[in-house]
């Protein structure tokens, strides 16, 4: 039997390093900005001054998977939306958890001036700071940091230097890279999330980190939005809608069925609506949604061994049109 183990882990900070220095010698193809803080950190703006866009969201969308995955525009099965994110990567549970997941909190200040953003990409790996690394049994070492940051506002010092002290890598050697949810590489690099929407899933319904073996998943590529919420909602509904998931587990069919079946969104209470109209509902409180309307909209399952692949859910054009402005 085949074994899954973090043992031979590569660093997702070395790995991702080649793209982000792309991303930073592509500036002006890209269509990004990059600028230096007074402490040597280097800022690519991808969406707030700088116009960004699509490819510059593509390549953003690989470094957050730690340079694990392949992230590409493909054709969608939809009538009014006929373009999609596709992802794919090998590593599925290092690239999407261990670096691609929104999971570390930097925040500093307070009122209008106060900073908050939610880090991903490899630096989180970095600090380990989660306890999703204990699990992982994952703590990646580098002298190089690269950070995501779904914000429209550059981090202050004091979080630079927060940064520093729980990585271990001076502010000179930091990469934040700037992506308002309302810009097009903000749009693509989050429906770009949809694998790891479906490893969180797997991962919320105790299924075995160790058994996934492979992934790929694909969204509608959501039109942007001006306004923060309803960017928000679009991204989300792209994944939640009609993001779709394959993974290939290890274990039985049992296992892999039972998994299939309880991962898709429409297993929700709260589904059945856009996203921004569920949030506004509950008062923008994220932890009064339903956790398991979190997850791709239709999931298949591949068990390895007995090569069954088992599906369920159910992709919601309709409501898509919706949400995305039709």
């Amino acid at each position: 039997m085949l074994e899954m183990t973090s043992n031979h882990w590569p660093s997702v900070n070395a790995t991702a390093h080649p793209l982000v220095e792309r991303l930073v010698r592509d500036a002006r193809v890209l269509r990004v900005g990059v600028s230096r803080a007074a402490n040597g950190a280097t800022f690519v703006d991808a969406g707030v001054k700088a116009p960004g866009g699509i490819e510059a969201g593509k390549l953003i969308a690989e470094i957050c998977l730690g340079g694990l995955g392949n992230v590409s525009i493909g054709y969608a099965p939809y009538e009014r939306w006929a373009w999609q994110v596709v992802v794919g990567t090998s590593n599925p549970v290092l690239a999407c958890l261990g670096s691609q997941y929104a999971g570390w909190s930097l925040s500093h200040g307070d009122g209008k001036e106060a900073f908050f953003a939610l880090g991903s990409g490899p630096g989180r790996a970095l600090a380990a700071r989660e306890e999703l690394f204990k699990e992982l049994q994952y703590k990646d070492e580098h002298d190089h940091c690269v950070l995501v940051l779904e914000t429209d506002k550059t981090p202050p010092p004091e979080v630079m230097d927060k940064v520093a002290r729980d990585t271990g890598v001076p502010t000179d050697r930091q990469t934040y890279i700037l992506t308002p949810t309302r810009s097009l590489a903000g749009a693509t690099q989050v429906v770009s999330r949809v694998l790891e929407v479906g490893l969180h899933k797997a991962h919320t319904l105790g299924f075995p980190l160790e058994n996934i073996l492979d992934g790929m998943g694909a969204a509608p590529l959501c039109p942007p939005a001006p306004q923060f919420m309803d960017a928000m909602g679009r991204t989300n509904d792209a994944i939640l809608l009609c993001g779709e998931v394959n993974l290939v587990v290890l274990g039985s069919d049992a296992d892999a069925r039972d998994l299939a079946e309880k991962m898709p969104s429409c297993t929700s209470r709260d589904y059945g609506k856009p996203f921004a109209e569920i949030f506004k509902a509950v008062h923008y409180d994220f932890y009064k949604i339903d956790p398991a309307l979190f997850a791709p909209a239709v999931v298949s399952v591949t068990a390895y061994e007995s090569g069954h692949t088992y599906r369920a859910g159910k992709a919601n054009p309709d409501l898509l049109d919706t949400s995305f402005g039709v």
